[in-house]
């Protein structure tokens, strides 16, 4: 399975009064892997959303903690494309710290046209480009 994956490190941003990870600094992580991994492919988000006419929100979100990152951990994110449908693809995650496994999870997007909001089929020139990291 073809995986993108990034190096990020916790920082004191990320971390709650026990300097362990928050939770919701994950989604960020994945933010930054799933952007790169579209950059990568040639569809950088500041060009991507105007150039196909669709958005691409979130409309499920999932999460498993299996161990705690801390502060100025360097963290590796992967993303991969788990599937692909008519109108939505599924992305998964995982994230380890020197090959531990930490956090496994999974995002659902649905494409939408950018004016009116209602799902639409997902272009063919992103299904094409996301072949290559299905999984």
């Amino acid at each position: 399975m073809a995986k993108y994956t990034i190096q990020e490190r916790v920082r004191w941003s990320d971390v709650d009064a026990a300097e362990i990870i928050f939770y919701g600094s994950y989604i960020r992580f994945f933010e930054f892997a799933e952007s790169e991994m579209f950059r990568s492919l040639g569809f950088a988000y500041g060009r991507m959303f105007e150039e196909l006419d669709v958005w691409l929100p979130r409309r499920h979100i999932e999460c498993d903690f299996l161990s705690a990152a801390r502060i100025d951990d360097l963290l590796e994110v992967s993303c991969w494309v788990s599937n692909i449908g008519n109108t939505s693809l599924a992305l998964s995650f995982e994230v380890h710290r020197d090959q531990a496994l930490l956090v496994t999870a999974g995002y659902v997007l649905v494409a939408v046209d950018r004016h009116s909001f209602a799902k639409v089929p997902i272009p063919e020139k992103l299904v094409l480009a996301l072949q290559g990291l299905r999984g």
